[in-house]
């Protein structure tokens, strides 16, 4: 049987169960409402006791839709919910462990990019700032970038971009993984006019990964290779 060590109302992990929890069932009659987030609280502190910070995660995620759709819930107090969901992964005790937290809000936060679009890039951005493994950083990137494009506010990542040779170099990609973001990059940047040149030169870098032993993947690098001479006769 679990102890249940006493936890402070005032832990902020706690504070956003018994919050998020409370809205979750707030149409339910009041006897409910207590006997629900009593539960939920209670399970959240067997997963601290317990050192379950990958459970808790999925624990805190599960009202997450819930909290973006209401309306009574304002931006600041989103972001601060999830600015205390994020900082679980620093108490991941393995790489594995904090790469499967990072998927699990990556996963709620990206579920509907036109619904506040700008807030939940915010949030992806304090998450990949809270990790510590270079491909945990990575993964959170790609997700935050895909966003952008799917919401339609790549040009709050279009300034990162200028770092992508110091990521590269912490990030230690393979090359599968250097196709991927090279192609993710000039799909964000071929939108924006003023970026057609950067879009070409993402477009010739993603190419560039290709070689004479790839002969039997370049299928797939066609429809680029042709946007590339596009971009290129398009490029002042």
């Amino acid at each position: 049987m679990t102890t249940i060590v006493p936890t402070s109302e005032e832990d902020p992990a706690l504070s956003v169960v018994r919050f998020t929890s409370e809205l979750s069932w707030s149409d339910a009659g009041p006897e409910v409402v207590e006997q629900q987030v009593s539960r939920l609280c209670v399970e959240a502190q067997e997963c601290m006791v317990m050192n379950r910070w990958l459970d808790l995660t999925s624990l805190m995620l599960t009202s997450a839709d819930i909290v973006f759709s209401n309306s009574k819930v304002s931006e600041k107090d989103l972001e601060c919910i999830f600015t205390v969901i994020c900082n679980l992964v620093t108490t991941s005790r393995s790489p594995d462990e904090e790469l499967e937290m990072a998927k699990l809000i990556c996963a709620k936060i990206i579920q509907q990019p036109s619904d506040k679009p700008a807030l939940r890039l915010r949030i992806l951005f304090n998450l990949y700032n809270l990790l510590d493994n270079a491909y945990c950083r990575f993964y959170v990137f790609m997700k935050t970038l895909n966003l952008a494009i799917s919401g339609k506010v790549t040009e709050h990542v279009i300034p990162s971009f200028k770092k992508i040779d110091s990521f590269l170099k912490e990030w230690n990609l393979e090359v599968q993984d250097q196709r991927e973001l090279f192609l993710s990059v000039a799909n964000a940047l071929k939108d924006s006019k003023s970026s057609a040149k950067d879009s070409f030169k993402f477009l010739t870098k993603y190419l560039a990964t290709f070689s004479d032993e790839d002969t039997y993947k370049m299928g797939e690098a066609k429809e680029e290779a042709v946007r590339t001479i596009i971009e290129f006769v398009k490029a002042p």
